[in-house]
């Protein structure tokens, strides 16, 4: 695909006898055209803040943005179909009993330990499990469903919801913003 003039046999390779010589080609850090040399991600630029850039191709290191993410809910892209939030609970907190009776949930901790706990009734939530960094929850549409931080650090966790769940834009700095919220 790419122009490699320079290839070169490796001259101290031990001779093999009966196959080709290998060849050393353009040197490692070129795997890519230089037109893509110096770009970044939106992260690494200390200026950009965590906000729904929905509706607008976005490129970012999730993991950075929910460790970044000091709020218990903040939505960082709203589309027609999707949305994505990121989570911060603080250690003892829950994040509230609740059912999405049209929405699939998908939820990636990235840092902390708890417990998340669903069911098909408010009252009988018998899926029980410990949750930690790099574990995912899926949540079908119907259930109710809770996580609870059990560490001793916040709880911080990036939230997938099809369709979108939260109004464009939505920023809850605490559990009460986000409770006073949904009950309007």
């Amino acid at each position: 695909m790419y122009y490699y003039p320079y290839v070169q046999p490796i001259m101290d390779a031990p001779p093999y006898a009966g196959y080709p010589p290998q060849f050393t080609y353009y040197p490692v850090n070129r795997f890519y055209p230089v037109y893509y040399e110096g770009l970044t991600s939106h992260l690494e630029d200390p200026r950009i803040t965590l906000r729904d850039y929905g509706q607008q191709p976005l490129a970012t290191n999730i993991e950075k943005a929910t460790k970044r993410n000091s709020t218990f809910r903040t939505a960082l892209w709203t589309g027609d179909h999707l949305q994505v939030t990121l989570m911060s609970m603080p250690v003892g907190e829950d994040i509230g009993l609740e059912i999405h009776p049209d929405t699939d949930q998908f939820l990636r901790i990235e840092q902390g330990h708890g417990i998340t706990e669903m069911g098909k009734r408010k009252n009988d939530l018998p899926f029980r499990r410990r949750v930690k960094d790099d574990d995912a929850i899926f949540i079908p549409a119907g259930y109710w469903h809770n996580i609870t931080n059990i560490g001793n650090e916040p709880l911080k966790l990036y939230s997938i919801y099809a369709p979108p769940e939260h109004p464009f834009g939505t920023v809850h700095r605490t559990k009460a913003q986000a409770m006073e919220a949904e009950s309007d």
